[in-house]
């Protein structure tokens, strides 16, 4: 059986080829592909596998753009890492998910699922309910590209940040690494185009992410002092009047 992985990660695109092809099963691997792009050219001009392992989040996007551009109707198996909207998704369709790091007995049980519905002509609708049931989720922003060094771009995922902040007019994302790197939006863009279970804009100057939240101070005139795990230019604070919104927030999700 003819399998294609499209993994962006080569670390976790060779792992998963090694289990692969060590399941026997007659499985061999013809393409491991990295991005959104490569994937519709090659699907536009090469026969479709018996099988495909498709990353959900890529460099380049959401891996679903791919069915928006080329059809295809070869089984698909998920992988993800955690992804509190796509795990609920799968939980309610019955497609199955590679939870990374991926398994041998991951894998297994896997192929055997795909085998069932494809026996019970389940396959089709089950991705198409899927497919429906993250399109919202999907269309926030998941990545950034973000310039280094001047001359060179590199992919930026927005769960690696941990805040985004303006500095003297310019607004820059602090990474869970302590790395800064400057973008071209405005606050008021980037806050529309983020997770709003995630992200939160905590004043004019601060967007931050949930799963940054050290603790919390009370402060001066009933305000809140958040504090994050990595550190900041200056504190974050909440206003009074903001205090509700923000506790609905961080209970949300």
């Amino acid at each position: 059986m003819r399998v294609v992985i499209i993994e962006d990660e080569n670390l976790a695109a060779r792992n998963l080829q090694t289990i692969i092809e060590g399941l026997g099963r007659n499985l061999r691997v013809v393409a491991v592909i990295d991005s959104i792009a490569e994937t519709v050219e090659w699907f536009s001009y090469n026969r479709e596998p018996d099988i495909l392992f498709m990353d959900i989040n890529l460099a380049d996007g959401s891996a679903f753009e791919v069915f928006n551009r080329v059809k295809i109707n070869c089984p698909v198996i998920f992988t993800t890492g955690y992804d509190a909207y796509a795990l609920k998704a799968f939980k309610v369709n019955s497609v199955d998910y590679l939870l990374k790091p991926v398994e041998p007995n991951d894998v297994r049980k896997a192929l055997e699922k795909l085998e069932f519905l494809s026996s019970h002509g389940n396959f089709n609708s089950a991705i198409q309910a899927l497919t429906e049931s993250l399109t919202a989720a999907q269309s926030y922003r998941t990545h950034f590209l973000v310039s280094v060094r001047g001359d060179k771009l590199i992919p930026l995922k927005a769960e690696d940040i941990a805040f985004f902040f303006t500095e003297t007019g310019i607004v820059k994302a602090c990474t869970f690494d302590n790395k800064v790197y400057r973008l071209d939006y405005i606050m008021d863009e980037l806050i529309n185009s983020l997770d709003p279970n995630v992200f939160f804009r905590a004043n004019r100057q601060f967007i931050i992410s949930k799963m940054a939240i050290a603790d919390i101070d009370l402060w001066f005139n009933r305000r809140l002092s958040v504090n994050l795990k990595v550190s900041t230019p200056e504190k974050i604070l909440i206003s009074k009047a903001r205090i509700p919104e923000f506790k609905l927030w961080f209970g949300r999700g």
